[in-house]
């Protein structure tokens, strides 16, 4: 078998297990209304390009293709930070394979093939063949225009090499965070020691080279892909084969009693367990310090920059900050009590205690963020009343819809392991589905708002909106129950299968 049917058959197998899992029919279902979501989207980004278009042409400081690459390093960065959504790493996927009599190499160099030719890699054109056709195609020519679409492509490829590379590193040591931070600061250093017109000038000009097809453009472009590919390829290998391979001496730890919490009766035993499984959980703990960690840069990059002062930025940011511990956690419920679902099932109402129990645990949670923006308020971004309302209307709303995942979700999380097999990767459409639309449903219904009113009244209609949810939590956390107990014996069997 060469590498060419290597690729194939890795492939293909790829395909198979996407359909033997248990939430195939689930996801098959909601990957319509994914569909839909990302061809407005693709709409969207078209916008976009036009926008970005008529600026270009009548801009008369630089020609047309510099501009678009003077762009290039918030498009990065954003392209980076989007990742974390849904690209998986090699390593997630080549445990089964590892073992098996073929070439050292050929599995991780196979997905890493696979992942760098997915359609996420070039949902980019949507914003770069419309602008080179209309802004280069028609003013320099078919080859120009040909020439930067390559050159834009190429570096959000290296780019997703990149983001596999510190994903990989992150998912074994949260620390590992530091290096995409300080690697993606450094492309921002001109405007950190200059302004922001050195930080566009000393991108733009590499626009102008890819135009007229400078060898030392691409030579640049594909050292730096063979480099990242290179690192890879070992990293992807060598932790996967300690996965494989080591074992772990486990170490008993001191255990806290949370007797604080005893008051609340059985509703407080739950509050432990919720409280203990972020503890000492790593997968939970991590998704939960990488939630903190957003919030606390975001906070700090919108009270002391001018970034994100755009009206879209800071109502998608003020959202944002406030559901990313519910869009990282509480959109999985159920998923780690997967692990223990028939310890669950076996008293009356169990399930409903529990429910309630995560809801109080992750209002709770909501009091981090909400002293975590304050500096927004004292920087005058953000009113106060604006913060209150955004606290209810998180916890009302917008933790409804996440809780309804409760009833479809069908796959136990792992707990501790570092996911390094398809069956531990998160594949529920639903949950991608909930949290596109908790990210972005608020962002309309504020522009909206402030668009009729003033943005004390949209504060207020908010408010209000998210009170009437949290009064009425004990109807529609029942209702939750009610529909996943219709269910339970269908998704008690897919948590057993997916363990």
């Amino acid at each position: 078998m060469n590498r060419y049917e290597l690729f194939r058959t890795l492939r293909k197998h790829v395909k198979l297990s996407e359909k033997r899992s248990p939430v195939y029919e689930q996801n098959k279902a909601s990957k319509y209304i994914i569909y839909t979501m990302s061809g407005f989207a693709m709409l969207y980004l078209i916008f976009i390009s036009v926008m970005l278009s008529l600026i270009a042409n009548g801009n008369r400081m630089c020609t047309t293709s510099e501009f678009l690459f003077g762009l290039l390093p918030f498009i990065l960065t954003v392209d980076f930070l989007f990742r974390f959504m849904g690209q998986q790493t090699p390593s997630q996927l080549i445990k089964p394979y590892i073992l098996l009599p073929l070439p050292k190499y050929a599995c991780v160099e196979s997905f890493i093939v696979s992942s760098i030719i997915t359609p996420n890699n070039f949902i980019w054109m949507f914003i770069t063949v419309p602008y080179a056709i209309m802004t280069i195609l028609f003013s320099t020519g078919f080859w120009a225009a040909l020439g930067v679409v390559v050159a834009f492509q190429l570096i959000v490829i290296v780019n997703s090499l990149n983001y596999m590379l510190w994903r990989t590193l992150i998912i074994r040591h949260i620390g590992w965070f530091i290096a995409p931070v300080v690697f993606y600061g450094l492309i921002y250093l001109p405007w950190l020691l200059v302004d922001i017109d050195a930080l566009f000038s000393s991108f733009a000009c590499i626009g102008e080279w890819a135009a007229s097809w400078n060898p030392l453009v691409y030579l640049g472009i594909f050292t730096l892909m063979a480099l990242f590919f290179y690192i890879n390829r070992w990293v992807q290998y060598h932790f996967t084969y300690i996965d494989t391979t080591s074992t772990k001496n486990t170490q008993l730890k001191t255990v806290s009693e949370f007797n604080q919490l005893n008051r609340f009766g059985e509703m407080g035993e739950y509050l432990k367990l919720e409280v203990k499984s972020i503890m000492r959980n790593k997968n939970m703990r991590n998704s939960f310090l990488y939630s903190t960690i957003f919030t606390i840069i975001l906070s700090i990059i919108i009270s002391y920059t001018n970034i994100y002062d755009d009206g879209f930025s800071s109502k998608f940011f003020i959202v944002y900050v406030f559901i990313i511990n519910g869009a990282m956690l509480l959109v999985k419920v159920m998923g780690a009590e997967g692990n223990y679902i028939d310890g669950l099932m076996v008293h009356k109402e169990n399930i409903l205690q529990l429910l309630h129990a995560k809801y109080y645990f992750y209002s709770t949670l909501l009091l981090l963020p909400f002293l975590i923006m304050i500096p927004t308020v004292i920087a005058g971004k953000y009113s106060l009343l604006l913060l209150v309302s955004m606290v209810f209307f998180a916890a009302g709303p917008i933790f409804c819809i996440f809780m309804q995942m409760a009833v479809w979700q069908k796959q136990t999380l792992p707990l501790n392991s570092k996911m390094v097999s398809k069956g531990n990767v998160e594949t529920n459409w639903f949950a991608f589905g909930a949290e596109m639309a908790a990210m972005f449903a608020p962002v309309a219904i504020i522009s909206i708002f402030d668009s009729l009113f003033n943005s004390t009244v949209t504060a207020f209609i908010l408010l209000g909106v998210g009170i009437f949810f949290v009064a009425t939590r004990n109807l529609w956390i029942r209702n939750i129950y009610n529909r996943f107990m219709k269910k339970r014996y269908e998704n008690m069997e897919s948590f057993r299968a997916t363990r």
